[in-house]
């Protein structure tokens, strides 16, 4: 007769198989089987036996692979079992005729599914056709204590896969599939970089004023300097500045970013960033480093320049069209943002149902266009911003309220932003003084001043492009909330259980 396949596992609770392996466990230590053994014997990748099936087989060599075990399947004096590690999966048979009787009853009796083995084998083919390995001899590596849930009905709901995100992966492929892709995104991204012969950096993460963009920061407590410091809100972009100042032309960092604001498809606290900065160079030239860049990470990571993102679909090779800020705006509401009063602005936004925060004229500038935005699909550059929601752009010599800046937008969402660096230490000073203002009427997006980096421009840096884009970008590529492609997106504790 047939055992039960320890797959089925929907016939009894979890707390109740929990208590079968723990008795499992107590019989193993009694039979002098270490069931969390550290040596392991491995000659081979199960994808390595696969490719070399043939090759093996002819040899009836005998050789170790190890894995978990994804399904059980005895059939009296023969048990089948599935094998898989990182590379692959493939078939294991155990039998009476090649094993001691104590060792196939021990694997019968106290091996379940989800445990992790050793196996010593030899490659053969089942008269179904199934390329296998049979079992000379076999040893536990890990005995598990909870069963995996089943791939079909287990960890439907959404934030018990984010809890549990080793076995979303593990019964979904395809999501471990993601996640390299993830790799191959930055991967990519820094091969681009070097390739153009930018310099590595490393900057701080944690600083005692957060520049480099508007945003909520996290704050902390240093013990030993006794003063209050900030988690950074950018990948170092007043450092990397300051590394102009030092004669560096060419730098560029990936790293993390904290962002004390609220979670969104399109937003998390916490995510990868990168950063360059260019010398010698304005606003156009790191447009077309940023298309090339785009253009290279899509085509080597998704073999692909055409997306489709929340139902846009787009093309990202080519060149991409420049769109206006304020004439945007204009078209899409009737709103001149130079022009217009807060009040107006207030009651357009009130029309448009369009909640916002804060009663100054840049959030409400910036609420407006943000409303735009989600309506165009791109590629497209925005240009032309308006100085009051750019503090660190350069200002346009044409028209001094507008700035040397553009953003990427993609699927209705800002996918990067660079400008002409303003490296002239007296307006600069002007700007933070503003955001100071903003700063003291409440405004907690905005930046907090930097004076020290005001004397560093009084030295002098060249003229500089920036640039910056994060993982928002893998995303939307994917066509996935970013939070699905985190790995371990942040939760709120919960309460243990037994």
């Amino acid at each position: 007769m047939m055992a039960k396949n320890d797959n089925q596992t929907s016939s009894s609770s979890p707390a109740s198989e929990k208590e079968e392996r723990l008795k499992k466990l107590e019989e193993l230590v009694k039979k002098g089987i270490n069931p969390y053994t550290a040596k392991v014997k491995r000659d081979y990748s199960i994808a390595r036996v696969l490719q070399d099936f043939a090759h093996l087989t002819e040899s009836e060599a005998s050789f170790f692979v190890a894995g978990r075990l994804r399904s059980i399947r005895s059939h009296g004096n023969l048990t089948f079992a599935n094998l898989e590690d990182e590379s692959g999966n493939i078939q294991i048979a155990l039998s009476k005729k090649e094993l001691e009787e104590s060792s196939y009853k021990n694997f019968v009796k106290l091996i379940d599914h989800g445990d992790f083995i050793q196996v010593q084998g030899t490659c053969f083919v089942t008269h179904k056709g199934e390329n296998s390995l049979m079992v000379k001899d076999w040893k536990l590596l890990t005995k598990t204590i909870r069963p995996i849930p089943d791939a079909w009905f287990g960890l439907k709901d959404e934030e018990e896969r984010y809890r549990k995100r080793y076995l979303d992966i593990l019964l979904n492929p395809e999501k471990r599939e993601m996640f390299y892709k993830k790799a191959k995104f930055w991967e990519v991204a820094r091969a681009f970089m070097k390739a153009r012969g930018f310099f590595e950096v490393e900057t701080p993460t944690l600083e005692t004023t957060t520049g480099g963009a508007e945003a909520n920061p996290f704050k902390t407590f240093h013990n030993d300097y006794d003063l209050d410091v900030y988690l950074r809100i950018s990948v170092g972009e007043l450092w990397q500045k300051r590394l102009m100042a030092a004669g560096y032309e060419k730098t560029f960092e990936i790293g993390r970013v904290y962002r004390n604001e609220g979670s969104s498809p399109d937003h998390l606290q916490e995510f990868t960033n990168l950063e360059f900065y260019l010398a010698y160079a304005d606003f156009e030239q790191g447009m077309e480093i940023a298309k090339d860049m785009y253009q290279e990470i899509a085509q080597k990571t998704f073999g692909t320049t055409k997306f489709t993102t929340k139902n846009f679909s787009y093309d990202l090779a080519g060149d991409w069209p420049k769109l206006d800020y304020r004439e945007e705006v204009l078209r899409q509401t009737g709103i001149d943002v130079l022009q217009a009063s807060e009040d107006e602005m207030k009651s357009k936004l009130d029309k448009l149902q369009v909640k916002y925060e804060g009663n100054n004229r840049e959030r409400l500038m910036d609420t407006l266009w943000k409303y735009c935005r989600k309506n165009i699909a791109g590629p497209v550059f925005l240009i032309n911003h308006p100085k009051l929601v750019s503090p660190l752009a350069k200002a346009k010599l044409d028209n001094p309220e507008l700035t040397e800046r553009f953003q990427i937008i993609i699927a209705g969402s800002e996918v990067g932003n660079g400008f002409s660096e303003l490296n002239d230490p007296q307006e600069q000073r002007n700007r933070f003084a503003l955001q100071q203002e903003l700063i003291d009427r409440g405004d907690k997006e905005a930046m907090m001043p930097d004076w020290e980096f005001v004397e560093m421009l009084e030295y002098g840096i060249p003229p500089t492009c920036g640039f910056g884009f994060g993982e928002r970008l893998f995303a939307f590529l994917m066509d996935k909330p970013v939070r699905e492609t985190t790995l371990f997106p942040l939760l709120k504790p919960k309460k243990e259980e037994n």
